[in-house]
């Protein structure tokens, strides 16, 4: 019998909040850039409210939680109703919060999302507390009892650093999507990659790393770093390798977008928690595919997260020698 992996997710939680107008959430553009109008001293009418929880790290926990994965998330959190309804979401999902702390002096992340009839949306964030560089409070032995870490938007080089090399230290394998100030760090995140199992980025932040113009040509420039690269396009495709094969895969589904929230999220995590069991580059790919696309018929990021033997169809894929 195959063990079953144990992932440890690591980075902030959310409480997110969806209003949805038809009337009044509609985009229009202005010199290039798509904008939702709210006039000052008016009452908008809201369509509906949904009320769920985001974040990287636990969005990623709720995919290997229903991929029936020994799942675990870590980080600081407060007594606040956002944090105790975040806890209480995971828990809810089977995922391992015991490496959780929970103090008064820490608050969770808040979002209310303006859900545009496309799917597009504007986020008002209140960012919750942060951590020191040295990562406290949080206790980090629990790395050596993990087989992978999925580490996403952390958005500190010195914690990161901190994680991977105690991930080295335990022989504990990593898969990383980078945020926007680690890859401002460049210097300092490619002496990292060498750490790293896999490496999940789009197309735009491919290019930040290495040079290319093509999704393929950035994924094999990008094994020099890490054996196994995937780069996205968004509906343009994804094309991922494993320094022996490399596989371009199309859209899984064309299919209304409700909600583009957690999508990248779900494509990573559908990925490693296939990846983790032994499963093809082929077979990882179309479950991300189909997880991410799931994801976005649904308003919030974890309700259309897939369950464990969903059925899957088949989808435009190519796979070639390295």
């Amino acid at each position: 019998m195959k063990k079953i992996p144990t992932i440890l997710t690591i980075g902030k939680a959310t409480q997110d909040v969806f209003l949805t107008s038809s009337k009044d959430f509609k985009p229009y553009s202005h010199k290039g850039v798509l904008y939702e109008q709210l006039p000052l001293g008016k009452k908008i009418h809201i369509d509906d409210v949904v009320f769920s929880t985001g974040g990287n790290a636990t969005n990623a926990a709720t995919t290997f939680a229903r991929q029936g994965l020994h799942s675990q998330w870590m980080w600081a959190i407060g007594t606040d109703v956002a944090s105790q309804t975040i806890l209480h979401a995971l828990d809810q999902e089977g995922i391992n919060t015991k490496n959780v702390v929970e103090d008064t002096k820490y608050r969770s992340s808040y979002s209310t999302l303006l859900l545009a009839p496309t799917g597009e949306r504007t986020v008002l964030n209140y960012a919750g507390s942060t951590l020191k560089d040295t990562g406290y409070p949080l206790k980090f032995d629990c790395i050596k009892d993990v087989d992978w870490l999925y580490l996403s938007s952390l958005n500190n080089m010195t914690l990161l650093e901190k994680i991977v090399s105690l991930a080295v230290k335990y022989d504990t394998k990593i898969m990383m999507n980078p945020s926007g100030l680690e890859l401002a760090e460049k210097t300092k995140l490619k002496a990292l990659l060498p750490d790293i199992n896999i490496l999940a980025v789009n197309k735009e932040e491919a290019q930040e790393i290495v040079s290319g113009q093509t999704l393929e040509e950035l994924a094999r420039h990008a094994t020099h770093y890490c054996p196994v690269v995937i780069v996205s396009d968004g509906p343009n495709g994804v094309v991922a390798t494993d320094s022996k094969h490399i596989v371009r895969a199309g859209m899984y589904e064309d299919v209304t977008v409700a909600d583009r929230t957690g999508a990248g999220d779900a494509f990573g995590s559908g990925f490693l928690s296939q990846w983790s069991q032994g499963k093809s580059l082929e077979e990882s790919i179309i479950f991300a595919s189909a997880n991410s696309t799931s994801v976005v018929t649904k308003v919030g990021a974890k309700a259309g997260i897939l369950h464990k033997h969903v059925k899957l169809h088949h989808m435009p894929i190519d796979s070639k020698t390295f």
